[in-house]
């Protein structure tokens, strides 16, 4: 018979505690383990990438901005009076001679002052006239009456003369001679007063025609000015051109719309003579400089490009609108056929040339003098590891390498935020 052995359930129990031991110590260290495995490269067609390798050399540093072809010389026709727009001449588009009237606007209120002006010049130019006429017969007045005088004072002083001769002889009283004498003197005395009144008569004259003549004057010019304001009511170009559409905020008129002096009718542009407006990020504006070379991509509606124009900067707003500043250049040379105002072009502007540097193809998010992390190439091409790099200038489609990267070196532009928790992948 069996005999049941003391201590063999108690070397049971210890053989299954040992062993639940190493079970349980054996998942913790697989699973330690795992934890600290690296996630498994993924695979990524390289066909769908866009790699680029390090170069070293001249490097182009340039800055782009969109923006739209603009006339130089533009005018904008405004109303120089309250008025109706009675008919509308000429629409957008069309081209205008200085003289060409564009619209006809009507004001019945000018026109009654403009009567009003014309009556008041014509009354004011008949009182010059009544006293031009008044003025030469009081001359003549008083011409006549100075010679009348004048004939007198000579009477008298040959009456004068022959009484004193007849005194010498005793035939006449010393006190009749005397008498004489003293009438022809205050005759004489007469003369000489009657010629000063015809000079004073002349400037007093002279002062009342002057006065006369600026209210006359006065009055012609607000007849003048009136006809002006009634003849501009015939709206015309003011220039040679082609007439624009108002830019926004304004809006165009309609016939039967009343407007106010001041009021923008039209706008009159030149479309041979045209500069481009571009619109900078204002974090590369600084760069930018008067007088820096610059092309011009004119672009076609359906895409492409309809020629390049080279031009330079000639002017730098100093505002800024909406993160951008605007950069006026100006082109040389013939335009390319279809160029018109506010056709949307491509502009580059050449900031300048760097003889010897490192540099690569500036990857999605690469800004300059800035710190990121991409993709470099292994030697065989199979799989991209993950560096990070150091940036300096950039340019449109390049860009400094200041560290991380070596002449040679093939790195990944394109977007791959989407592998940022890899530090390496695959490359199919």
């Amino acid at each position: 018979m069996d005999i049941p052995r003391k201590d063999a359930r108690k070397k049971k129990i210890v053989r299954l505690v040992a062993g639940v031991t190493v079970l349980v110590v054996a998942v913790a260290g697989i699973s330690y383990g795992l934890t600290k495995l690296k996630p498994a490269a993924p695979g990524v067609e390289l066909s769908t990438l866009w790699p680029d390798t390090v170069k070293r050399g001249p490097m182009l540093r340039e800055v782009r901005g969109l923006g739209t072809l603009v006339p130089e010389d533009t005018m904008l026709i405004t109303a120089t009076t309250d008025g109706r727009v009675e008919r509308i001449l000429v629409r957008p588009g069309t081209p205008v001679k200085a003289d060409t009237v564009v619209m006809i606007m009507t004001s019945p209120e000018l026109d009654t002052q403009l009567l009003q002006a014309e009556y008041a010049q014509k009354a004011a130019e008949a009182d010059y006239k009544n006293l031009e006429v008044t003025l030469q017969k009081t001359l003549i007045d008083l011409q006549s009456a100075a010679a009348q005088i004048g004939a007198d004072a000579n009477t008298a002083k040959m009456q004068a003369d022959r009484d004193t001769a007849l005194a010498k002889e005793n035939l006449l009283p010393a006190v009749d001679a005397k008498i004489s004498e003293v009438k022809a003197q205050e005759l004489e005395g007469r003369v000489k007063l009657e010629q000063r009144r015809i000079s004073i008569n002349a400037a007093a004259e002279q002062a009342q025609l002057e006065a006369q003549k600026v209210k006359v004057e006065q009055l012609r010019a607000e007849y003048n000015l009136k006809k002006s304001q009634v003849e501009r009511l015939k709206v015309r170009a003011g220039f040679d051109g082609t007439l624009q559409a108002l830019p926004p905020p304004m809006t165009p008129v309609e016939e039967g719309q009343k407007v106010a002096a001041g009021t923008a009718l039209g706008k009159v542009a030149q479309p041979s003579h045209l500069k481009a407006e571009l619109k900078i990020a204002e974090t590369q504006v600084k760069d930018i400089a008067i007088g820096q070379p610059a092309s011009i991509d004119t672009r076609l509606a359906g895409g492409g490009s309809n020629g390049l124009i080279e031009g330079h900067v000639f002017r730098i707003d100093p505002s800024i609108l909406n993160g951008t500043v605007t950069v006026d250049v100006a082109l040389k040379g013939p335009l390319p056929p279809g160029s018109r105002p506010d056709l949307s072009v491509d502009g580059t502007i050449q900031l300048e040339k760097l003889d010897d540097v490192v540099y690569v193809g500036r990857p999605v998010f690469g800004q300059q003098d800035s710190t990121v992390q991409l993709f470099k190439l292994e030697p065989d091409g199979r799989y991209a590891n993950k560096v990070k790099v150091t940036f300096g200038r950039s340019s449109v489609n390049t860009i400094e390498v200041k560290d991380g990267l070596r002449v040679g070196d093939k790195v990944i532009l394109s977007d791959m935020s989407q592998y940022d928790q890899y530090d390496r992948i695959k490359l199919n």
